[in-house]
């Protein structure tokens, strides 16, 4: 930043007009999603017929939408449950030992991050039809789990790096088992950051897609289902009004989630400077 300033003369302003330029190319998009999901027109475009709330009054008469919102309720609590369990123990061994091939491991528990998701998804139908399991929600289940155990990892991490482990230690020499001081201690002092890997795994498996496509049955999560809906010009309305609620339900976890993680990091540097 300081070298782009130095040689580009307003570098600052450069960067300033490019961020906003970026947010825009990026986001602008996903504002016309609640203003067209309005328009009495069944076409998206500019001028609006008219507004009105209908296709979301709609949305709960659509039983094949309800069928969807339940197999993508079921998959994302699932999926968030257990790449949050796997995700607790994993952040636990990375943060307190030191063991051969550590940095590998975390690596490789990462990697979902930076592969293409289209050939993560590939592989994990190749994988299921070798193991000859048939196509259905669990190996959406397990496909999510995948994905979103990184991202567990990242917020998880954060909480345990900044626990105190003197606490732990007081507890031991009080007599608790390693088990209790787990459970009773280190547990609750991390929930916040628990709370935000749920919330941020559970966005993550509702708003995925191609996993979903390549590992699904003939039980529709959401997304599978918006994307079948796509074919149809008199059901875009529809579309634009689920859209919408997506959109704004994804927000506001993922707001809630980031709220929590900070709070968990305010916490444990409390703790921390309390115990110094």
């Amino acid at each position: 930043m300081t070298a782009l300033r130095r040689f580009l003369p307003g570098g600052s302003s450069w960067l300033t007009a490019y961020a906003f330029l970026y947010i825009g190319f990026l986001y602008l998009p996903v504002v016309f999603l609640p203003i067209f999901s309005i328009n009495t027109s069944a076409s998206p475009k500019f001028p609006l017929a008219g507004t009105t709330l209908q296709w979301y009054r709609d949305l709960p008469k659509t039983p094949a939408l309800i069928d969807a919102a339940w197999n993508s309720l079921i998959v994302g609590v699932s999926a968030a449950v257990l790449a949050t369990t796997f995700g607790i123990l994993a952040a636990r061994a990375i943060t307190r030992y030191r063991f051969p091939g550590r940095r590998p491991i975390h690596g490789l528990i990462m990697a979902p991050l930076v592969l293409p998701e289209v050939i993560v998804a590939i592989s994990m139908l190749l994988v299921m039809l070798q193991l000859g399991l048939s196509l259905s929600l669990f190996t959406v289940v397990l496909g999510h789990v995948l994905i979103c155990i990184p991202y567990s990892m990242s917020v998880l991490t954060s909480g345990f790096e900044g626990f105190d482990r003197s606490i732990e230690e007081a507890s031991a020499d009080l007599g608790e088992s390693a088990f209790g001081t787990f459970r009773r201690v280190t547990l609750p002092m991390v929930t916040p950051a628990i709370i935000s890997s749920l919330l941020v795994s559970f966005t993550i498996s509702l708003d995925d897609f191609i996993i979903a496509f390549f590992l699904t049955g003939t039980e529709a999560t959401l997304p599978i289902y918006i994307w079948g809906q796509l074919r149809f010009a008199a059901k875009l309305p529809g579309v634009l009004a689920l859209g919408t609620l997506l959109l704004v339900g994804s927000f506001v976890l993922l707001s809630i989630a980031e709220i929590l993680r900070r709070r968990a990091a305010r916490r444990t540097q409390f703790e921390g400077l309390l115990h110094a």
